[in-house]
């Protein structure tokens, strides 16, 4: 962010080293040895690179930068006083405007567009628009209080169709937009600050054993459900996630290495590279589709995927993710080192691969008699 008269800066007092976080500070260069500094926050040195890219710090700055422009342009002082004069000069005037009875709705929208988003997270992001369309209760700025986004909170929890991690996301989202009108001086205090939201645990997911995955690939099925099907194997014997399944191109992702054919690309959702192996299955389900694999959205495949765990007997439920989730266990069981796992998926954090793969018992029982035929 180049700006001319306004700049950011971190840790101007040198005391991140001792405390472990320093301030961040906006400077507003007003004439020759004039200079404001604004404290707008303040986080720890490996944090400042994230927090000087912000959009939220970006609009600050270039609403400072606008104020010292203006005045420039009237021909006034460029000094501290007359700067702060127009700080509270603009506060008068959201008091008189009111902009608390601005949509905020309508300007979660409007910051939505501004931003350049992937297809998920643009989806995930309208879902949370409309379901505070649905509550109804949050629809100005000045609906945005603590007791409303408690209330808000509760509602999400008596529907009893979200788990708490999707309600944290839920918050998360909104969150990002109240902290604007905060930095925009719109709002005093963002509501967020006053409330604790639990981000709750996710439910373990259970993924399908090798035995499963062998029953549901022999099981007959017709139409959707058997491409659907196919998706599943496909995915669950590459560990591809659904978007990455969708836009897979044989030709341009692929190349063949001894035996095996590898694909080598970077996942969609996060930019990450992956390089992963077509295994049997997967490519048996390749040559069905002459190479060309069946389109359909990941919600349609969700649920013909839950006709299918009835269909195979499971006590559990069938996702797409559940796939990815099920080459990690498989992968593991056969002695893949967790390091080419996360290579496999695409991970940027190897935790991340720790979390999908589940140790078995049957992994553990074979590594414990090698252990304890190497012990005398």
């Amino acid at each position: 962010m180049q700006q001319k008269n306004v700049s950011v800066i971190f840790d101007r007092k040198g005391v991140a080293a001792k405390k472990g976080r320093g301030k961040v500070e906006i400077r507003v260069y007003l004439d020759r040895n004039v200079r404001k500094y604004i404290v707008v926050g303040s986080t720890t040195k490996a944090g400042w690179k994230t927090y000087q890219h912000s959009r939220e710090l970006e609009l600050q700055l270039e609403h400072y930068e606008e104020i010292v422009r203006a005045m420039r342009i009237l021909g006034e002082d460029l000094t501290i006083e007359n700067f702060n004069a127009y700080i509270e000069e603009e506060k008068c005037k959201k008091v008189k405007e009111t902009p608390l009875e601005r949509d905020f709705i309508e300007f979660m929208r409007s910051e939505i567009k501004r931003e350049k988003l992937r297809e998920g997270t643009l989806r995930h992001k309208k879902l949370v628009l409309d379901t505070l369309v649905s509550y109804g209760k949050i629809k100005t700025i000045a609906d945005l209080t603590p007791a409303n986004i408690r209330a808000f909170d509760r509602w999400l929890h008596d529907t009893g169709e979200r788990t708490e991690v999707t309600i944290w996301n839920y918050h998360k989202r909104i969150k990002k937009y109240t902290r604007i009108l905060k930095l925009n001086e719109i709002i005093e205090h963002d509501p967020y600050e006053y409330c604790k939201i639990s981000r709750g645990h996710s439910k373990p997911r259970t993924p399908l054993t090798e035995q499963e995955l062998l029953k549901m690939r022999k099981v007959q099925l017709i139409d959707k459900l058997d491409r659907v099907r196919d998706l599943f194997i496909f995915a669950a014997y590459t560990g591809m996630a659904y978007a990455d399944v969708q836009r897979f191109d044989f030709k341009k992702m692929t190349h063949k290495i001894g035996r095996l054919y590898y694909i080598d690309s970077e996942r969609l959702k996060t930019g990450t590279e992956f390089y992963t192996p077509i295994l049997k299955p997967a490519m048996d389900v390749l040559k069905k589709y002459d190479f060309k694999l069946p389109k359909i959205t990941n919600q349609k495949a969700n649920d013909y995927l839950h006709v299918i765990e009835v269909q195979c007997g499971f006590k559990k439920s069938l996702t797409f993710h559940l796939a990815r989730h099920s080459f990690a266990t498989l992968a593991l069981a056969h002695d893949v080192p967790i390091e080419d796992i996360s290579r496999m998926l695409g991970h940027s954090d190897i935790k991340t691969t720790q979390i999908y793969c589940k140790i078995l018992k049957t992994t553990v029982q074979r590594h414990s008699e090698v252990l304890a035929s190497s012990i005398l």
